[in-house]
């Protein structure tokens, strides 16, 4: 059936960002006493008990080594304490913790210094953002950490260094410009002293780009833009002058192989969404592409897409693992894609390879995949144009946005926050590109989400096993669509949020069984943690729905699905124990 749908700035307005006047003060605690110094070796190799990467390690599992918290006694997980951030909107960002030390961010560029244990409140930073400013996702995905600084990354496109036991500004640098599209949302990747960002914009037409800075001055040490200009490799598979604006932002942190010294960075969609506007492959749009984290050259690359027309964005980094398949052992690339193809790559010196796809949601726009190259083979019939509106499956949103999926070391199996049966489409519209305006190449009021007739359900929680292709389990949701990011841990746990409900959940690694719910105060999007404290191990994660699944969430209740837009926003964070 189809849904009418709303306008983008709509969805904007009806999400703006303001203060909770709910929230009570929280206990201040004392100053940070013996902090302990974030250096290279604890990054390559993190204690158990710490979470201080975006996805715990540098090859993004999202996996804690932590068992203490188990399928056996999970049941008797309970609440231990809780800190209101005073914040709504999307808070996407997994609380951090360096030896008893939380750091949590919000939106409006907020950071919060707590104690992991109790919950006090060490110190508060609260950036100070231009009037101005138009926030298309406004949110913030953590803070890169290093020796005893933090790094901010800031949607009006600066990026800043905190003193991580005072929260006092260092620095202060940067980026882009904001009146032109330019932001940031990610977390810093920091390697070797080096701090990288990739900006957001891709419906601004700006120009994507990685770039890094010195941790300790700011100065800015390299910059890569992820559209080659004229005499750089790639720049062939665009027309004209089409690269200038060609978009292919890299808005989330990218994975670290420390082994090869590579960092692996997820690029964008190409601007504007139609593909007739920009002819051509469009490198390195919709693609992963190998850094050098000293100088910043690419090194290699693998398109997922080519012509991106669909907003589907590859911007999550894949998942390093060491795949057994076929009788061999190989340094593989797992990327379950926006494009709906669960993608497994071989990352080799000269090149990435493709090994194997699948499709893990349903998708009417690719025929197959070209065994040797790995291109998917495009249905032109659902594949949108100048002049016509044309619908395609999954939607705009894809199989799998940007929350992560997580990949277990005990059952080798990859866990992937799905959605189906939702489908899309628009009429694609050559428009002017007018500076810091949006730039779809579509009217905002012209794109919509529909559900496949017959679906009998929105989300999915699925297992994977990478190495055979074969699905092991799945978990559906019959009335919300699943928009948080997945950690597995040792304890054969997989924990999830992202449901319509408010629920946090955690199900058995090994066979699917839901275990344990608690119900939260707001819809979870943010990753799950886990750490420990004196002994103790405690779990994780912010509360806080908004940006893109209240996004869904409203196309679901104005289409008569039966769903109602009933989640209430503002920031919590949760952290759980087992009873005594």
């Amino acid at each position: 059936m189809s849904i009418t749908s709303t306008t983008i700035k709509q969805w904007l307005l009806s999400s703006a960002v303001a203060f909770s006047c709910l929230a009570a003060p929280a206990a201040i605690a004392g100053p940070i006493d013996n902090y302990s110094p974030v250096t290279p070796a604890r990054l390559e190799n993190p204690e158990p008990g710490n979470w201080m990467l975006y996805r715990r390690t540098y090859d993004g599992h999202g996996y804690s080594p932590l068992d203490q918290i188990n399928t056996a006694n999970v049941k008797s997980m309970v609440p231990v304490w809780t800190f209101a951030t005073g914040v709504v909107e999307g808070h996407e960002a997994p609380p951090l913790v360096n030896n008893g030390v939380m750091f949590i961010t919000t939106p409006m560029g907020q950071v919060i210094a707590l104690n992991a244990k109790t919950g006090d409140q060490y110190w508060r930073y609260k950036r100070e953002l231009p009037e101005d400013l138009f926030q298309l996702h406004p949110t913030n995905r953590g803070v890169g950490l290093w020796q005893d600084k933090l790094y901010l990354a800031t949607t009006d496109d600066h990026l800043v260094a905190l003193d991580a036991k005072t929260g006092k500004v260092l620095w202060d640098k940067k980026v882009q410009d904001y009146k032109k599209g330019q932001y940031l949302t990610l977390m810093p990747l920091v390697v070797d002293g080096k701090v990288m960002v990739g900006g957001s914009g891709g419906e601004f037409g700006v120009r994507g780009y990685v770039a890094a800075y010195d941790a300790e001055d700011g100065k800015e040490l390299w910059r890569t833009f992820t559209i080659p200009a004229e005499g750089e490799p790639g720049h062939d598979t665009w027309s004209g002058d089409d690269w200038k604006n060609g978009g292919g932002s890299a808005w989330m942190t990218g994975t670290y192989d420390k082994d090869t010294k590579t960092v692996y960075w997820g690029v964008g969609n190409a601007a504007p969404w139609p593909g007739n506007l920009h002819p051509g492959d469009n490198l390195y749009t919709s693609s992963v592409i190998a850094l050098d984290p000293s100088t910043g050259k690419i090194k290699t690359h693998f398109q997922y897409h080519q012509n991106d027309s669909w907003d589907w964005d590859e911007v999550d980094a894949p998942m390093l693992i060491d795949l057994q398949r076929d009788g061999r052992t190989f340094k593989s690339l797992i990327h379950p894609g926006r494009d709906a193809i669960f993608w497994v790559l071989e990352s080799t010196p000269e090149r990435i390879k493709y090994v194997n796809g699948w499709n893990f949601v349903h998708t009417d726009v690719w025929k197959g995949i070209e065994p040797e190259t790995g291109r998917p083979i495009v249905d032109p019939a659902h594949k949108p144009t100048l002049g016509k509106r044309v619908d395609f499956c999954p939607s705009l949103w894809g199989g799998k946005d940007w929350p992560s999926a997580a990949y277990s070391q005990k059952t080798r199996f990859v866990y992937v926050p799905a959605n189906e049966n939702f489908c899309g489409g628009f009429t694609g519209e050559k428009l002017p590109l007018v500076p810091g305006q949006l730039w779809l190449g579509t009217k905002a009021e012209d794109i919509g989400l529909t559900v496949r007739p017959g679906a009998d359900h929105f989300g999915e929680l699925q297992a994977w096993d990478p190495a055979s292709g074969k699905k092991v389990w799945s978990h559906n949701f019959p009335k919300s669509q699943l928009f948080g990011s997945v950690t597995a841990t040792a304890g054969d746990l997989v924990l999830v949020g992202g449901t319509n409900d408010r629920m946090f959940r955690a199900f058995h690694a090994k066979t699917g069984e839901l275990l344990w719910e608690q119900k939260t105060n707001s819809g979870i999007m943010g990753m799950p943690v886990a750490y420990e404290v004196d002994g103790t191990q405690y779990i994780a994660v912010q509360s806080g729905w908004g940006v893109d699944a209240q996004r869904i969430q409203d196309a679901l209740a104005k289409g008569n699905t039966g769903l109602e837009d009933n989640v209430p926003q503002g920031g919590v964070v949760w952290v759980f124990a087992i009873k005594k």
